[in-house]
């Protein structure tokens, strides 16, 4: 099923990374098809090794790891590797080895820091990419309503239904709550963090104020920053760092949070169908953080923040690519033209350029500085 999408800009990425170091580690949430990518990549290998953590006989291959994983030769798989944290200190040794004889590629669905047990970070030793969901440019431009109601999830996608999408959504919450989640040694009471999951998406877009979302739902802050740390871990949440440096204005200080997949914060929100969002009160906050999701998995998520002032002037997205500084702002408009906030954006941050994008189809110039540009045409259209 996930096969009927190419992802060739991942597989070459992917690809990349193994021929430069002898570990490569997929990271993204759940079912966004790293089993799939890895599946393609090892057709590119003589001699395969695969080891699925979440089957008994491949955590009892591996319950003395380096004696098994030091014969091997050629690329060796390991799937949800966060299942047996003890293997990230077994494999320190065997990528320093001389000629490296293996290549390991291991898939995981949480970041190291957040699986307990976890010791050794590979620092120095691995390349990590990341593997969001589906993106405008693997699924193609006419697929825009489709990608950003149902979000990049293959099975959420590809289903024959967006009822079909949304009982697929309701499973994948149900057994991240109750599976994903103790699997990681992680003991939270399921259904406080998935109310705690529904809160957050209605701070989605939003300064992160985790006082103010702890009282709502009758938590403790540092229980809701343990919360937010959980789901952004596991890729389902992403925290988007601010921007400040010392200028005159009071800026903002604390992050932003979105719900990474815009069909899972369509599924918090209680959003079934085109029509019903549109109509929503967060029509707005949707495609900003759809586009935003699109913008990074094109251009990286790296060095990436948001910027505030205290006194309204804002920008959504900012990108520092090269030694430059690259602005987002994201618009859910026909046709968006130019505002004071950007102005200040321009002239404050030092913007090398401005792009607004938006749904429509037309590039156009609004400033020597700005372009509004079509959400399809990011890839051809912008380059750092």
């Amino acid at each position: 099923m996930e096969q009927l999408i190419a992802r060739q800009r991942l597989e070459k990425e992917i690809l990349s990374c193994l021929s430069e170091s002898p570990v490569t580690v997929l990271l993204g949430a759940r079912q966004t098809g790293k089993t799939t990518l890895a599946r393609l990549i090892a057709k590119q290998y003589p001699e395969v090794h695969y080891f699925d953590m979440e089957r008994a006989a491949s955590r009892e291959a591996l319950s003395t790891p380096e004696l098994t994983l030091e014969e091997l030769r050629g690329l060796v798989v390991i799937d949800e590797v966060q299942r047996m944290p003890s293997l990230f200190e077994a494999l320190r040794p065997l990528s320093d080895r001389p000629g490296s004889p293996a290549r390991f590629l291991l898939l995981g669905s949480a970041s190291p820091q957040l699986v307990r047990g976890v010791s050794e970070t590979l620092a120095g030793r691995a390349l990590f990419v990341h593997v969001p969901g589906f993106s405008i440019a693997e699924v193609g431009a006419e697929q825009q309503s489709r990608l950003w109601l149902r979000g990049g999830f293959p099975r959420a996608f590809l289903a024959r239904t967006d009822d079909a999408s949304r009982r697929w959504m309701e499973g994948f919450v149900t057994t991240f709550l109750e599976r994903d989640i103790p699997q990681l040694g992680l003991r939270v009471p399921m259904e406080a963090l998935r109310r705690f999951w529904r809160m957050t998406a209605h701070y989605h877009g939003q300064v992160w104020n985790a006082a103010e979302l702890a009282r709502s739902i009758n938590l403790s802050p540092n229980t809701a920053r343990h919360y937010l740390d959980i789901l952004s871990g596991t890729f389902v949440i992403r925290v988007l760092s601010p921007w400040y440096e010392n200028m005159k204005k009071r800026q903002v200080k604390s992050p932003k949070v979105y719900v990474r997949d815009s069909g899972l914060f369509h599924f918090l929100s209680g959003i079934d169908d085109m029509s019903a969002l549109r109509s929503h009160p967060r029509y707005g906050a949707s495609w900003e953080g759809f586009a935003l999701e699109q913008v990074l998995a094109t251009f990286g998520d790296g060095d990436a923040y948001f910027w505030n002032t205290l006194r309204g002037a804002e920008l959504d997205l900012l990108l520092l690519r090269k030694g430059r500084r690259f602005g987002f702002e994201f618009k859910c408009a026909d046709a968006p033209t130019m505002s004071r906030s950007m102005h200040i954006a321009l002239e404050d941050l030092q913007l090398e350029r401005l792009y607004v994008i938006y749904p429509g189809s037309e590039t156009y110039r609004l400033h020597p500085r700005v372009d509004a540009c079509p959400l399809t045409e990011i890839a051809g259209k912008i380059a750092f």
